[in-house]
């Protein structure tokens, strides 16, 4: 719950004028302290993603209590409440270290007491009892910190926690057949709840195997029973098949014909290319139906199916009725009912990952006490977690000493960010493009998903993929432009990215949102887009005259062609066809129509000149002026009102953020956030370009213009004829 501000509380906050906005300072432990008092409107952001941030991962896992992956205020509250009681002054956090003197633990409060002690106990492991100090690496070597001993409150026991061969035996059968659990040191163990199944499965099995044991009628043919049954499953169909045409060719022997396969379907087969695999052949029956029939064993077998009834016959027939050539009814519906307990026998059997290990393994587990050795192993490794815990706490509170007040300053203000005195938590790196370093750089899971969001923020963003030679790791940014110009940004295009490690990726432009990135692009944009329509209307008229004109040779081509080889009859008139008279009257049409544009020009550029001259010498200038304000004036305004309406809290709230306001980007922001290209301080230049294209002496052509103009303008006024006068 956002808490409000009361007129009573003492603490004088103070605020810095950023982004469009007040940003409260933070900058020393009692201004965190406070924090509880200030008003969460106040706040920049309300949430963030504890996953694609520019932050100790670990420790916003740690402040994360309801591990739901985002921080929200009451989070940072608690975790400032949280260090508070365990610091001895909380404004040792401007010591934004790994290392913490055991000094700065509030030794008279018990939650301080208790990291104390902690803290010593995990120096002392490692050999540097009587260290004055811990860093955040003591914390984390926990193999060191538990080393000699299998044992470290996580509730994990590896085989060498086993005192005795039996024991590490059944650790190693659990691991394999449940599945391994890895405890604090990286090490493969077993887990109660992993021992719990084990032993649990493996009493289920025993249990449906004692079934059989007690009840001689579940295994009518003991050890083999098993074998008989799969022979009987695989044939148990086909024969009910064949028992039933055989009753059916005894209610009517007319039916006997019917029953069997007609000699149309051999003669289909005939044609083919046979196996004894071949399904058509395993469709027919198993034998020849006829009335009252027994089944032959033997011969007169279905050849698809005489393997099959072979093993059936030596593994059930045989044992259960002697050997015999032929089995009736009668004796098929027995030999069904003698297995029909082990089929229902077989059908409450446990599905459990056991049973590999063997009927008589499983049994002597069952009577031994290795399941009571393996839970006293258990709970005296869990005995050991408060003390874990306590080294946790230990780690906790190295990582909020250290980076708690920087969180503050990327959370409840933007200070890192718009200061420019570090990079903000969701920065991700540099990107280097078409001669500028973007340096507002946000990692983005899905460009299409974050578009829609970031359009909203009136920022040019071009979206990047980002990947590594010989690495699989693929990234993807959103990069702002905000100085510069996008004549040369497009889809494609690529760059470097540096990442706030250091790491440099390539960098290819799959995606672009188009705003106006500064007033210089906006004020020549007209005369750009004017120059763009002019020349693809010149290349569209020499396209066009082009093809006019390929399309004329190949007309004049054919109807040579034509004339060289005339049709009967049409001699005399091909001579006339190709003799065109010249039309000199069409001729002169044309250079008419040329002149009168011409004409029509030169007169509108004349109107143009002669309504310029006749204006004062004051009024040419506003004249200039005026025009160039009606040509990129609309273009200037429309990109003025966007660009001071860039909001930064878009892109954020794509990336999972809940910002809290609108985070501006005005102009001189904007510049700082893009460098462009510079040549350094006091560089030597020289402009001699050996493969310099030539240039027309526009310069002079320029001053003979403008000297032109001064002539006419002198004469206007009367001046030439005064000195002529004289």
């Amino acid at each position: 719950m956002a808490r409000e501000t009361h007129p009573h509380h003492s603490h004088i906050w103070r605020f810095f004028r950023a982004g469009g906005f007040d940003q409260v300072r933070l900058d020393n432990g009692r201004d965190a302290a406070a924090l509880p008092e200030l008003d969460q409107k106040l706040w920049v952001a309300l949430a963030c993603p504890t996953r694609g941030t520019e932050f100790d991962e670990r420790t916003l896992d740690l402040i994360d209590t309801d591990h739901d992956g985002r921080i929200r205020a009451p989070d940072i509250l608690a975790a400032v409440r949280w260090t508070e009681e365990r610091l001895a002054n909380i404004d040792d956090l401007v010591h934004a270290t790994d290392t913490m003197p055991l000094a700065a633990i509030a030794a008279d409060r018990p939650e301080g007491q208790e990291i104390l002690a902690s803290a010593e106990t995990i120096l002392r492991m490692l050999g540097r009892g009587g260290a004055s100090e811990i860093s955040l690496q003591d914390t984390l070597d926990v193999e060191h910190i538990y080393d000699g001993t299998p044992f470290n409150g996580d509730g994990v026991i590896p085989l060498d926690a086993a005192e005795d061969e039996e024991t590490r035996s059944v650790l190693a059968d659990i691991i394999e057949r449940i599945g391994p659990e890895t405890d604090r040191g990286g090490r493969s163990g077993v887990s109660q709840a992993s021992a719990d199944r084990f032993f649990a499965e493996a009493q289920l099995y025993v249990a449906w195997h004692a079934e059989a044991e007690a009840d001689p009628a579940i295994l009518p043919l003991g050890a083999a029973s098993d074998e008989a049954a799969a022979a009987l499953a695989a044939v148990s169909d086909k024969l009910d098949d064949y028992f039933t045409r055989c009753r059916l060719a005894r209610y009517d022997p007319q039916a006997g014909d019917a029953l069997n396969p007609p000699v149309e379907a051999f003669a289909a087969l005939a044609g083919q290319s046979l196996a004894l695999e071949h399904p058509e052949i395993a469709a027919l029956p198993v034998a020849l139906v006829e009335a009252d029939r027994p089944l032959p064993l033997e011969e007169g077998v279905n050849p698809a199916w005489m393997p099959a009834i072979a093993r059936f016959r030596d593994a059930m027939v045989t044992p259960l009725l002697g050997a015999r050539a032929a089995l009736d009814e009668a004796d098929w519906l027995a030999i069904k009912a003698r297995f029909a307990a082990f089929r229902a026998w077989m059908a409450r059997k446990p599905a459990t990952v056991v049973e590999v290990l063997g009927i008589e393994r499983l049994a002597g587990l069952a009577g031994s006490d290795v399941k009571a050795r393996i839970d006293a192993l258990i709970a005296r490794d869990k005995a050991l977690e408060p003390q874990m815990n306590a080294i946790s706490r230990v780690e906790k509170l190295t990582r909020l000493r250290r980076d708690l007040l920087p969180l503050l300053n990327n959370f409840v203000s933007f200070r890192d960010f718009y200061t420019r005195r570090g990079k903000g938590a969701f920065q991700a790196g540099t990107l280097y493009l078409d001669g500028r370093s973007c340096e507002l750089c946000v990692r983005v899971e899905d460009e299409n998903k974050h578009a829609q969001l970031a359009a909203l923020s009136r920022i040019y963003l071009a979206y990047c993929r980002c990947t590594r030679p010989g690495q699989s790791a693929i990234m993807t940014i959103a990069a702002a432009f905000t100085a510069g110009d996008s004549d040369n940004l497009m889809v494609g295009r690529n760059g470097v990215f540096y990442d706030r490690k250091g790491a440099d990726w390539d960098a290819t432009i799959v995606k672009i949102i188009e705003n106006p990135i500064s007033i210089r692009q906006a004020f020549w944009l007209p005369y750009q887009q004017f120059g763009r329509m002019v020349g693809e209307g010149v290349q569209k008229l020499a396209a066009a005259r082009q093809q006019a004109t390929q399309a004329q040779m190949i007309r004049t081509v054919a109807q040579g062609g034509n004339a060289a080889a005339p049709a009967p009859g049409a001699a005399a008139a091909a001579p006339a066809a190709q003799n065109q008279a010249f039309d000199a009257a069409k001729f002169a049409g044309i250079f008419a129509a040329i002149g009168l544009a011409i004409g029509a020009i030169g007169t509108a550029i004349a109107s143009v000149v002669t309504g310029f001259l006749h204006l004062s010498w004051w009024q040419m200038p506003l004249a200039i002026l005026g025009i160039i304000v009606l040509i990129s004036g609309p273009s200037v305004v429309i990109a003025i009102l966007k660009l001071r309406r860039r909001n930064l809290g878009p892109i954020l709230d794509g990336c999972g953020w809940a910002v809290n306001t609108r985070l501006r980007i005005n102009l001189p922001f904007g510049r700082a956030l893009t460098g462009m290209a510079q040549l350094p301080p006091h560089a030597e230049r020289s402009l001699k370009d050996p493969y310099a294209e030539k240039r027309r002496p526009w310069a002079l052509y320029l001053a003979i213009v403008v000297a032109i103009a001064a002539v006419v303008i002198l004469w206007r006024w009367g001046v030439i004829d005064r000195w002529l006068a004289r």
